[in-house]
């Protein structure tokens, strides 16, 4: 199998049904951002911390599933799909890592270590990709809600698991002066 068909080169993609549509599609917008995402978590692995990474692999297995639940507009029995267990898993593993910090009080720099600084620039993008499935969503009906919130809760995590990597190497955090 070769990795290039030539079949994307007019501007057009498949979705999984074989449906056509335009690269600019909100429906790839969305998916393609929260790629980015994936790859993004990807970048920061390892962290040098093997519970958080074992986290981080297990987020990029749910993001792979996000899209493909986004790139299928008539998912059927058995497609890939973002259950509130996903949610959950976020979640619990949120709760986890906030045990271990000190409570936030007010906002922070997104910055700290090499990890904890590359996973706050995955949170950014992963708040954009939260905005791109929102407007998706917003655009086309059956859109899986329980996806957009699974995001909007990542963007959580992540945020928290960069507090958490930066605490764990002695990095203080940093309020912004107004």
């Amino acid at each position: 199998m070769t990795i290039y068909t030539g079949r994307g080169d007019q501007g057009q993609t498949d979705l999984r049904n074989m449906e056509r549509v335009s690269k600019d599609s909100r429906r790839i917008e969305a998916y393609g951002t929260v790629d980015e995402v994936n790859a993004l978590v990807g970048v920061v692995r390892p962290t040098g911390h093997d519970d958080i990474d074992e986290k981080l692999r297990v987020v990029q297995n749910h993001l792979h599933i996000v899209q493909a639940d986004f790139a299928n507009p008539s998912p059927e029995e058995g497609d890939p799909r973002i259950q509130e267990s996903h949610v959950e898993t976020l979640e619990e593993l949120i709760d986890e890592a906030d045990s271990e910090l000190d409570p936030l009080e007010s906002f922070i720099l997104p910055s700290g270590s090499e990890p904890g600084a590359k996973l706050h620039h995955a949170r950014a993008v992963c708040r954009r990709a939260e905005r791109r499935c929102v407007s998706f969503a917003a655009e086309e009906a059956g859109v899986n809600e329980t996806a957009i919130i699974y995001l909007n809760r990542l963007s959580d995590a992540l945020f928290t698991l960069a507090r958490l990597v930066n605490k764990r190497e002695g990095i203080r955090e940093e309020n912004p002066e107004y």
